[in-house]
């Protein structure tokens, strides 16, 4: 198998399958991606068992075949390589030879009857949507996301399909995220999956801030995202996800009501003398006034007063104040919804407007 091809074009692709392919690997295989040349395309592949990235460009080869080369050296030699230039690669038995101007490199290779093919999805739904809603909907959940929990699948983000909406729910079991967006999925019976963290996290890096819709297929297995000549799959995570819709509270009777930005800036000030390792922070809520205090075993103690929109009993409650924050950072409007109820109680952030998107937050003892 031969072929030419400018670097230019060339390296864009190795980028996107690199993505997935993890440096240390258990099985040789792992650590190469698979090059198929046929009559109308070169196709790259990278997976990592879990999550596979295929990506193809138009380019005829001048001999046709496939194999698998050492991922990470051959992505550093295109980098390395000047812009403009063109690169030429041969494959001869196990060996592959890259010529560019006056460098050539030799590269080991292993077959690719060895490499690990992704089973074929029966697929049971298909929509379409515009790829910067489904980013935005994955980035204003995943912080939420467990890691390493024993609950394994609290360690990815819970898709659910319905006829006319799609949600992501996301929640470690001290706080939890939620997002929905209508879209006509055409599904006439509803459908959970769960994604699991490394998926979601490729997912956000494939995807941008354009307009033009993405393919997502979901079999009872995997999720497939199909974008221009890319194509990712994923594993999904097997379990049922936690009943999400009992621990978010009623909006209260006496919501709070304050200006974003003011109240995040407040919490990012007093956070700074919070303890390192719990973060925790002292919230005491009074007519249309709430005081942060934070402290830390040096005895150093930070104080802010920021005015909000509240009327209703005085109240005093304890959060981890980066849950705070990450969900105030994923809300957009100028103004934001808090509603708490007693000092035990989990609060519910919203923003103000009809966004269907909540974070709860559960309280913490100091």
């Amino acid at each position: 198998m031969n072929f030419n091809i400018k670097r230019d074009d060339f390296l864009p692709l190795l980028q996107v399958v690199c993505s997935v392919i993890d440096r240390r690997q258990v099985l040789p295989i792992l650590s190469n991606l698979l090059v198929v040349a046929d009559k109308e395309k070169i196709t790259l592949t990278g997976t990592d068992m879990e999550v596979e990235m295929v990506v193809s460009i138009d380019h005829q080869a001048e001999t046709l075949g496939e194999i698998t080369v050492p991922a990470r050296k051959l992505l550093d030699i295109c980098k390395a390589l000047p812009d403009g230039s063109k690169i030429c690669l041969s494959f001869n038995n196990d060996k592959v030879l890259i010529k560019s101007g006056k460098s050539k490199f030799t590269l080991a290779t292993l077959p690719a009857s060895e490499y690990p093919a992704t089973e074929a999805l029966a697929k049971k739904s298909e929509i379409s949507l515009p790829q910067k809603e489904f980013r935005a909907l994955l980035e204003d959940t995943m912080f939420s996301m467990a890691q390493q929990d024993v609950r394994y699948y609290l360690n990815g983000l819970l898709l659910e399909l319905e006829k006319n909406s799609l949600r992501a729910v996301a929640t470690d079991g001290h706080r939890l995220a939620l997002k929905e967006i209508k879209v006509q999925t055409g599904i006439e019976e509803a459908q959970q999956i769960i994604i699991p963290r490394k998926g979601v996290i490729e997912l956000i890096r494939l995807l941008d801030g354009e307009d033009e819709n993405i393919s997502i297929e979901v079999s009872q297995n995997h999720i497939r995202v199909s974008k221009d000549r890319i194509q990712f799959t994923s594993k999904l995570i097997d379990g049922k996800f936690p009943d999400y819709q009992r621990v978010i509270p009623k909006e209260g009777e006496h919501p709070v009501k304050t200006n974003r930005d003011i109240l995040k800036q407040g919490l990012i000030r007093a956070s700074i003398l919070s303890n390192e390792k719990y973060k925790g922070i002292r919230l005491i809520l009074q007519n249309d006034l709430l005081k942060a205090f934070a402290h830390n075993p040096e005895q150093e103690e930070a104080e802010e007063e920021i005015e909000v929109s509240y009327e209703g009993e005085d109240i005093e409650i304890g959060f981890n104040v980066t849950y705070l924050l990450d969900a105030l950072s994923s809300i957009k409007t100028e103004q934001v919804i808090l509603n708490i109820s007693d000092p035990n109680s989990s609060c519910l952030i919203l923003p103000d407007d009809e966004t269907d998107c909540k974070y709860v937050v559960m309280p913490m003892r100091l």
